[in-house]
């Protein structure tokens, strides 16, 4: 079926070549032929005028001769006009009838006509007679209307037929060089359906081949990073599903162990066998809070409670909120806040500047510092909390915002996906959450989200 329709079109492109050189053909033949009849129509009416200013000059050379209109010597021009096949009638300078070809005894003009081979009569002109710039008379005169040469008329029909021929060459090679174009403009498009059905179809490892330097093969590259993308989205899924199985079968072993010797009358239900079952219980309580904020931030943009408020304030008291841990952590914090505003969610907000916090506690040593800086620049609210830790290797940079990531380094007590969210968070706020880390010089995360403007532009 697929083969069907990319054949229907192919053959439609090529119809296409051909219909659109078959037109272009007959359009030139209009607008030759038109041409043609133009100028033929032309040299007819030019011939006409020159019959009637012939015969008006015949009239008005015979009134000057004799000064006057003599009916007499009017009958002897009637042979002449005859002759040209003409019909006239001579009206004098007030309108009265003096002279007419139809009272004279000459030879009809139709007779005439027919020797010539000449057209039919045209229209009736009432022409002026004037003598020494005088009028003198009207001529009232029907000349016959001109004929096209044969000779002209066949370098016509010659003509047609040579653009007829011309047509049917012109979209013959259109058809060709249509088939030829529509072949290779539809086998990339063929190729790169295929590719997407062996994606769908579960080759998650299947990619378009063809990549034409065209609109088409920009197509086919955003499909392979899409397939890139989806291939490394289903390795850190399982990555991640081995983990979340590893990290559920320790908490999940050591109380159902604690639990089982309790039954056994193995070991007593002391305070210390409940303090581990609680500790192990808030393993897995924080595990599968994780999993909750994992979702919630996938809905992050549709869930947006926005307001403006100072991002400030909100930064020194998440900072403040954090004291404790970094005191146990024995690390030293130290803040840098402009007053700044933003419209934001203070929830979601809140949730950004906690995961950077938190871990940073996480991999800052014992001794270090987190610096956490606010300030505006450019429209943008900047958010930099940067520290002393052990920093993050080149190769695992790029992917600390990758769900389910974590780095060879992470505690035991993560699940990889704290940074993803933010990161979320960040981009639902119309704004980016970026890492910059060096080896043994720490890192620094860095929040942008617009900042609030009053109602003239400016920044409040």
């Amino acid at each position: 079926m697929r083969e069907l329709l990319h054949g229907r079109f192919a053959r439609r492109l090529a119809l296409a070549f051909a219909a659109l050189g078959l037109g272009t053909a007959a359009l030139t033949a209009v607008l030759v032929n038109i041409a043609f009849n133009d100028r033929f129509h032309n040299y007819l009416a030019d011939q006409e005028r020159v019959r009637q200013q012939q015969l008006v000059a015949l009239f008005a050379s015979d009134y000057q001769r004799d000064g006057s209109w003599e009916t007499t010597s009017l009958d002897q021009l009637a042979s002449t006009v005859a002759m040209t096949g003409s019909e006239a009638e001579l009206r004098d300078a007030q309108g009265r009838k003096v002279w007419s070809l139809a009272d004279t005894d000459a030879a009809t003009p139709t007779m005439h006509r027919n020797m010539m081979g000449a057209g039919d009569l045209g229209p009736l002109r009432s022409l002026p007679v004037t003598v020494a710039g005088q009028r003198v008379g009207t001529l009232d005169v029907r000349v016959p209307q001109g004929v096209v040469p044969a000779v002209d008329k066949d370098f016509q029909n010659s003509v047609n037929r040579l653009l007829i021929g011309g047509a049917l060459a012109v979209a013959l090679a259109a058809a060709i060089v249509g088939v030829f174009t529509a072949r290779r403009a539809t086998a990339p498009i063929a190729e790169l359906t295929r590719a997407a059905e062996d994606l769908a179809a579960g080759r998650r490892d299947r990619r378009a081949t063809t990549i034409p330097d065209n609109e088409i093969g920009q197509l086919a590259t955003a499909f392979n990073t899409m397939a890139d993308r989806v291939e490394k989205e289903d390795e850190l899924r399982r990555s991640f599903a081995a983990d979340v199985a590893h990290e559920l079968r320790t908490p999940l072993a050591i109380q159902r162990s604690e639990l089982e010797a309790v039954q056994d009358g193995v070991r007593e239900p002391t305070g210390k066998v409940i303090t581990s079952l609680h500790d192990e219980n808030l393993r897995l309580t924080r595990l599968v809070a994780d999993l909750e904020t994992l979702a919630s931030a996938d809905a992050a943009a549709f869930s947006l409670d926005r307001h403006p408020l100072s991002l400030t304030e909100l930064v020194a008291a998440t900072v403040s909120d954090l004291g404790d841990s970094f005191d146990e952590a024995r690390i030293t914090v130290r803040t840098e806040l402009d007053e700044v505003r933003v419209d934001g969610d203070p929830g979601r907000l809140r949730q950004i500047v906690t995961n950077q916090l938190t871990n940073a506690v996480k991999f800052v040593p014992a001794g270090g510092m987190v610096t956490v800086r606010l300030f505006q620049h450019e429209g943008w609210a900047v958010l930099r909390v940067a520290d002393t830790g052990p920093g993050i290797p080149a190769d695992e940079l790029s992917r600390v915002f990758d769900r389910f990531f974590r780095s060879r380094s992470a505690r035991a007590d993560g699940s990889g996906i704290g940074l993803a969210v933010a990161a979320e968070l960040a981009a639902a706020h119309g704004g980016s959450l970026t890492a910059e880390s060096e080896v043994g010089n720490g890192t620094i995360f860095t929040t942008r989200i617009p900042a609030l403007t009053d109602d003239r532009g400016r920044f409040a």
